[in-house]
């Protein structure tokens, strides 16, 4: 299941990763120098504002108390080859920026001084090209209106020689504030709350109609079930909220608790699969300590995910080093132990239904190992095909060509998969009428060898397979064969009558046959003691 548990297994390790709306821009490295975003068009997602790019410098001295620039250029990514001029066919580099000596070589003009050099046929662009350069004296903040989506970038250089420089690029779409390629999740999270909710309503109704008759693990399905809820509602709470009010402080603690939720409903999706897998409530009405133990690795991996999540949010890749184990490592050994165990689990209530011809339950728990099944398929194969988009992720276009999508190939799909994997489980263990008395009683098993009244009716057949007709018993044909199975036969024969004996009566035509009741002193009409004098005088018999 499911998850976020793989079918209901890898689907535990997704968590809720975001990208801040404003980036940081400086020269101390060289990959700071430049920034990328995605943005959507007003008419792409809608909204109330114009998008925009806005580039803030902070003010810094100059040395020597003189001016120093910043050389600034804003574009679509798919113009980069726009930006800069070779100088000659077989020069090793560009020409970006538009110095003294550049001019002199004709490559830009006096008035682009500072900018960045833009090819000829730049102002046949589909996009705006904007080349500037900033005064860190008085920083003034370039604006960049978008018109139409796309991946847009904000490149820096120092134009001065000394000069450092630090700033934001703001990429503002209509909408609000949250990065366009994390807008989707706002609608998608709001579905999966509301299938979440339509689920929980079917199954609030099936455990109230039936709710004299409920077993122990349901009542832990209706737990998860109300926890999903309000861990998906928490999900896109945290995103409408960044979208209306960006990342500040309110917005980074939504984080951890969404974080931290997501810690838990990992956690209790491992221990729900376990204990179903188990047979916990269908085949065994108590785990005993075994139940204790579940919960202590359940709570061990709550923990250690907790842990992870808050490392991946305060540890970034530059200073990532070997304590970063120390947090990988507790939580890669909760989710391994909890594979095995619940892989072996299955396995052996599989083969102890199967063992005692438990038909009925061993259907279930089958057709829950296809469902674990599939989704591993599933996920495996989803891994499979991103791998060869993934392995060109070291080129320059990968993220402008995957941004609007790479959201779902990250966190989307593996929620599908384990809320699937959810709704399939509550079918399976939907509360019913008859629900203790499914879990508490054993089929009767049906043995070749046993007794089959089929088989009993069957040999009865063999022994006598045919039986006379009338007209045979008429004309007296087959009397002789009857007569001598009639000595083997296990039913006792008729009594017949002295004439029937002799051959005198061969028809039974009109005959009535009585069938004598239990009360044998009981008179007949024809019995009265009215006529039971002339009866006496008919047999000679007195009292």
């Amino acid at each position: 299941m499911w998850t976020r548990y793989t079918g209901l297994f890898a689907i535990a390790c997704t968590g809720a990763l975001v990208a801040a709306n404003e980036l940081g821009i400086d020269n101390a490295k060289d990959r700071n120098r430049q920034q990328c975003s995605g943005m959507y068009s007003k008419k792409g997602w809608g909204g109330d504002t114009d998008p925009f790019i806005l580039t803030t410098f902070e003010k810094a001295p100059a040395p020597n108390d003189q001016d120093a620039f910043v050389s600034l250029v804003v574009f679509e990514f798919r113009d980069e080859d726009l930006i800069g001029l070779w100088p000659s066919p077989d020069a090793p580099e560009k020409e970006y920026i538009c110095t003294q000596a550049n001019i002199d070589k004709k490559y830009c003009n006096s008035t682009e001084l500072g900018h960045f050099i833009l090819s000829p046929n730049a102002s046949d662009s589909r996009n705006q090209i904007l080349s500037t350069k900033v005064n860190l004296k008085d920083p003034q903040a370039p604006k960049y209106d978008v018109q139409k989506t796309g991946y847009y970038c904000v490149g820096s250089s120092p134009f001065s020689d000394g000069a450092t420089y630090k700033g934001k690029v703001e990429f503002r779409n209509a909408y609000g504030r949250l990065p366009a390629a994390q807008i989707a999740k706002l609608p998608f999270y709001a579905g999966i709350t509301i299938a979440y909710a339509v689920i929980g309503i079917f199954w609030a109704f099936l455990y109230a109609q039936n709710r004299h008759d409920i077993l122990p693990v349901q009542n832990y399905i209706t737990a998860i079930l109300v926890f999903l809820i309000v861990e998906q509602l928490m999900t896109w709470g945290f995103y409408d909220y960044q979208n209306n009010h960006g990342s500040n402080a309110l917005a980074k603690v939504l984080l951890i608790i969404v974080s931290i939720l997501n810690a838990g409903r990992n956690s209790f999706s491992f221990f729900l699969l376990l204990i179903v897998c188990m047979g916990y409530g269908v085949v065994k009405p108590s785990l005993g300590k075994t139940m204790v133990y579940v919960r202590f690795l359940a709570i061990a991996h709550f923990v250690f995910g907790v842990i992870y999540a808050v490392g991946s949010l305060s540890i970034t890749p530059d200073n990532a080093g070997p304590l970063v184990l120390f947090v990988i490592l507790p939580l890669a050994g909760t989710l391994t132990a909890f594979y095995v165990w619940t892989l072996n689990s299955l396995n052996y209530t599989m083969k102890d239904l199967l063992e005692r011809k438990q038909s009925v339950k061993a259907m279930m728990y089958k057709k829950l190992w296809w469902c674990i099944l599939a989704s591993i398929v599933v996920i495996f194969g989803f891994f499979f095909l991103n791998s060869f988009t993934f392995a060109e992720r070291s080129a320059p276009d990968f993220v402008p060509m995957h941004w609007k999508t790479r959201w779902f190939i990250l966190d989307g799909w593996l929620n599908l998969v384990y809320m699937i994997d959810i709704a399939y489980v509550a079918y399976l263990w939907r509360p019913t009428a008859n629900n203790r008395r499914f879990a508490m009683s054993d089929e009767i098993a049906q043995d070749d060898e046993g007794f089959d009244m089929g088989s009993f009716g069957g040999s009865l057949d063999e022994e006598d397979p045919r039986t006379p007709t009338r007209e045979e018993m008429n004309s007296g044909v087959g009397s002789s064969e009857a007569k001598k199975k009639g000595e083997l036969s296990p039913v006792p024969p008729r009594p017949v009558t002295e004439g029937g004996a002799r051959g005198e009566r061969g028809s039974l035509d009109g005959e009535t046959i009585f069938a004598v009741g239990e009360d044998g002193d009981r008179w007949s009409e024809d019995e009265s003691p009215r006529n039971s004098g002339e009866r006496q005088k008919l047999t000679g018999k007195g009292d």
